[in-house]
């Protein structure tokens, strides 16, 4: 798919992405296993997005999106098990193609940290309906197996550049630091 099946092309891509910070959080098997990790994050077997990005969307959903992160409290689980499952599919299944191309492009472009902020706006956009299956209990049902629909990145960038302007800082500097951090 990436290349138009060019392989000596693909190669050189992956080549080339693998050099960026981004690949760390959207190429979740290469960072796992990455020699600059602390060995006792590698020993543990919590994967280092869970610790990293998926701890900031639970942060950030606190303070922009309260009546979510309220939701979630009431329902029992966290955020970052359906970020997790999310990231790790890639949005495989939930968002469309076009969509799953928009988000690794932003994050390419815009940085590893618009991950957490995409995260964001999904929950925003899904606000509502959240609400509902928080009431009807089945909310974790229906984050797990329906698609997002209507969700699009770019409906969503004016909202996501607030949060880069307010929550950058911080995000950024622990997703750079991540091969430090320990669980």
């Amino acid at each position: 798919m990436i290349m138009l099946g060019d392989k000596e092309k693909t190669l050189q891509f992956l080549q080339q992405f693998s050099k960026l910070l981004t690949s760390a959080f959207l190429w979740l098997p290469r960072l796992h296993i990455s020699k600059y990790l602390p060995i006792d994050t590698i020993e543990s077997g919590i994967h280092p997005i869970y610790f990293c990005s998926t701890h900031y969307v639970e942060m950030l959903l606190k303070a922009e999106v309260p009546l979510v992160c309220s939701a979630f409290h009431m329902s029992g689980f966290a955020p970052s098990q359906i970020c997790l499952q999310w990231i790790n599919q890639c949005f495989w299944n939930y968002l469309d193609w076009i969509e799953i191309c928009h988000y690794i492009a932003t994050c390419i472009f815009l940085g590893p940290d618009y991950q957490v902020y995409i995260c964001i706006a999904i929950f925003k956009h899904l606000q509502q309906d959240i609400l509902q299956h928080t009431q009807t209990q089945d909310l974790q049902i229906f984050l797990k197996e329906e698609a997002l629909h209507g969700f699009r990145v770019s409906d969503y960038f004016e909202y996501m550049e607030n949060l880069e302007q307010n929550y950058r800082p911080v995000v950024l500097r622990n997703m750079r630091n991540i091969k430090v951090q320990s669980t």
